[in-house]
């Protein structure tokens, strides 16, 4: 693990996604230095020791999506993806190996590219657990009045207690 750049990312409400209105969408690129053999073990490690669970492998589904009632870490172990954030007029960032990215409750996402053989980790904050949504009036009405009551994580999925994610999401 080193330092990262992280980015940050304002997604609002497109009338369709919800996203987040108060946290930002981070990306951390080259946080972590992965190792040669059995790289997503690597962020399933390092995310459940800084109380992040409920890891999977997989990839990112190719469809506008979000979560209502958890926050949501992407670590990428291998390959590369690209993502479109927040809806039809979010933002595309591509991911590689050793990206993380930490998407807000409510922050659409949607694959639109894979290069390689793609390996995805995905895991939620302690006492989370996901909800899949779709864009729609039913799904949005219920998730504007859940997003606002997902409890902060009480530390980063990537460098822990005092990690940046602790920086740009802060209680109002």
């Amino acid at each position: 693990m080193h330092d990262a750049r992280v980015a940050t990312y304002m997604l609002r409400d497109d009338g369709t996604i919800p996203n987040n209105g108060r946290l930002p969408l981070l990306a951390y690129v080259g946080a972590v230095d992965l190792p040669d053999s059995d790289p997503p073990s690597a962020f399933e490690k390092l995310f459940t020791s800084n109380g992040w669970g409920g890891t999977w492998r997989n990839g990112v589904y190719p469809f506008h999506h979000y979560h209502a009632e958890a926050h949501e870490v992407l670590g990428v172990a291998s390959g590369s993806v690209t993502v479109l954030f927040g809806g039809e007029d979010g933002v595309t960032l591509t991911a590689n190996p050793g990206d993380v990215v930490v998407i807000p409750a409510g922050v659409g996402h949607k694959r639109v590219g894979t290069h390689g053989d793609l390996c995805v980790v995905g895991a939620y904050p302690r006492g989370q657990a996901p909800d899949l949504r779709r864009a729609g009036a039913g799904e949005r009405l219920y998730a504007l009045e859940v997003i606002p009551l997902v409890a902060l994580p009480t530390s980063d999925p990537v460098h822990g207690i005092g990690g940046p994610l602790l920086d740009h999401w802060v209680e109002e």
